[in-house]
């Protein structure tokens, strides 16, 4: 065989094996390589013991930890517990009064604990009101700017009342947050489970806002059964259905996550409001660590 003969045989084997493999074969499969957890998620055990409930997050297998107070704590008191159990923290949540009030000092805890995102999680129910996400999307981009000045991403969390119309907002509320803030300084932290009870795909706001949402919070959603305060909290009335483990509800995961580069996801942090024990979460973790997308 000469050498024109051999290049020739080579280049059309390599065709037909990509074109067999593209038309018969599957993609590789990806998984979450790295699983979070909101520690929201075991508030109560956070309060009584801190340092062993982080620990025993740590042996569930979780590698990264999203806070929501530090329950006394100083940064450096947060930083040597996270540490010695083998854990990180990418991101905190920190209410919008004190992001306004407080900056600098988040911002200090932030570099000590090693934290590249800061979020702003809720929104009270008496701003929800077209004046009110005017403001909050001002406040978002002004808080932004300074937080990237010093090297950390912004961003903003969900639920499900960013999804329902406002009058005075000519788009719903997430949309107009969206569009009205700097996609530089102000990103998203996407509830999937809020986003969807509010009637939403995920996906569809990944292919429309492409890159904005680096953080996600994986909760699942059952319509069986109801919460007795009716979720009114999250979604701003009361709707049927609850809170279960991830992998335990109505949410579909793998079609989500198929788009995770698109969406520009970078943490994975489950959360379940409701949940009872470290036996929740460990669930959750245990579906997510298997998961093939």
């Amino acid at each position: 065989m000469n050498r024109r003969t051999f290049i020739g045989t080579s280049v059309a084997a390599a065709i037909a094996s990509s074109t067999s493999t593209s038309l018969f074969g599957a993609s590789p499969a990806h998984e979450i390589k790295t699983v979070g957890i909101q520690l929201y998620t075991v508030r109560k055990e956070m309060k009584d013991d801190f340092e062993g409930t982080v620990a025993g997050i740590a042996k569930i297998g979780y590698k990264e930890v999203e806070f929501a107070g530090y329950f006394g704590k100083t940064p450096q008191d947060v930083k040597a517990i996270i540490d010695k159990n083998g854990l990180k923290s990418p991101s905190a949540h920190h209410g919008m009064d004190d992001l306004e009030g407080k900056t600098q000092e988040i911002i200090d805890g932030a570099h000590t604990i090693g934290q590249r995102f800061i979020v702003c999680p809720y929104l009270d129910a008496k701003s929800r009101t077209a004046d009110g996400y005017k403001k909050l999307a001002d406040s978002c981009n002004k808080v932004g700017e300074t937080m990237h000045k010093a090297g950390i991403q912004f961003c903003y969390h969900n639920h499900s009342f960013e999804f329902e119309k406002v009058d005075g907002l000519d788009k719903l509320p997430m949309d107009y947050l969206l569009t009205s803030t700097d996609p530089k300084l102000v990103k998203v932290e996407l509830d999937l489970c809020w986003i969807t009870v509010g009637g939403q795909d995920p996906v569809a706001y990944f292919n429309k806002y492409p890159g904005r949402f680096p953080l996600v919070h994986v909760k699942d959603w059952s319509k069986e059964g109801s919460d007795p305060g009716g979720n009114v909290g999250a979604v701003g009335h009361a709707v049927p259905g609850r809170l279960v483990n991830v992998g335990s509800g109505s949410i579909e995961w793998k079609n989500i996550f198929a788009h995770s580069g698109n969406a520009g996801i970078e943490h994975y942090f489950v959360e379940n409001d409701e949940a009872k024990s470290l036996d929740d979460p460990k669930a959750s973790y245990e579906y997510l660590a298997k998961l093939k997308f």
